[in-house]
């Protein structure tokens, strides 16, 4: 404490003292708690994350649900990059879904303020792999999405939809059928181009990580999310659940993301 502050301190003490008010405490100051950024993938949006978001807000943490372009990995790594740096102070833990933790690892050194990642049922590329890559390719992508050519789209690129009749079975598998059936109406698609650029620079070798695995995930294989985990080091905390982990098991996934915060705070 500054001379300064030290006489403003004496002075309303004894302001206090003569009115009969208690004097004021003198201490550290209590830490803030760090701002969550949540980070949804592809097929989904911010809503995504109600329940997370409703729990985390409860528990006493700033929220912000950034909006993913789902346009190409690069462009959506520098959108989140502007995005913190614009929007937040302070520590952060970010959190992604899905594609959205192939964003958070290249966009988690943007940032000196980012404390720690989260990754739920999520891509953890190194530098240079493609999300296709990882899977191996994939499988024949016309069984699973609808294509759709949008104005602007570099030759040979679409946007990917997942089929309405299989978004439930390989999305939403654990959600209530008319849930899913929501979810499948108002998906946000992503570029053919972002499953298939490479990774750049990655923040998990440098921060912290947790990893939320959902062993009944459909489409990102079980057995890649722990490979991806172990590889970036982080704390795997295994739930029964789809790829929508933070739909349906919002509880679990809050803990996970408050464990983080408490260990980086």
């Amino acid at each position: 404490m500054s001379k300064l502050s030290r006489s403003v301190v004496v002075t309303v003490a004894v302001v206090g003292a003569a009115l009969g008010l208690a004097a004021p405490a003198v201490g550290h100051p209590q830490r803030t708690k760090p701002t969550i950024v949540l980070v949804h993938g592809a097929w989904a949006d911010a809503s995504s994350w109600e329940k997370v978001n409703s729990r985390l807000q409860h528990d006493g943490y700033t929220v912000l649900a950034a909006p993913n372009p789902l346009r190409g990995l690069s462009s959506d790594a520098a959108y989140l990059a502007a995005f913190l740096q614009q929007r937040t102070t302070g520590p952060v833990i970010l959190v992604g879904h899905s594609y959205g933790g192939a964003v958070i690892s290249n966009a988690g050194l943007s940032d000196p303020d980012v404390a720690a990642l989260v990754y739920v049922d999520a891509f953890v590329p190194d530098q240079g792999e493609t999300l296709l890559g990882l899977q191996n390719g994939g499988g024949d992508p016309t069984a699973l999405f609808d294509f759709v050519q949008y104005p602007g789209a570099p030759a040979g690129d679409a946007d990917l939809y997942i089929k309405t009749a299989v978004y439930s079975q390989v999305f939403a598998a654990d959600l209530p059928a008319a849930t899913a059936a929501e979810l499948a109406a108002a998906q946000r698609p992503i570029t053919f181009g972002a499953l298939v650029e490479p990774s750049g620079p990655v923040a998990w070798k440098v921060l912290p990580s947790w990893y939320v695995l959902g062993t009944a995930d459909a489409i990102l294989p079980p057995a890649l999310q722990q490979q991806m985990a172990d590889r970036a080091k982080s704390k795997i905390t295994k739930v029964k659940a789809s790829h929508l982990s933070m739909v349906s098991k919002p509880d679990a996934v809050t803990t996970v993301i408050e464990s983080a915060a408490r260990a980086t705070s």
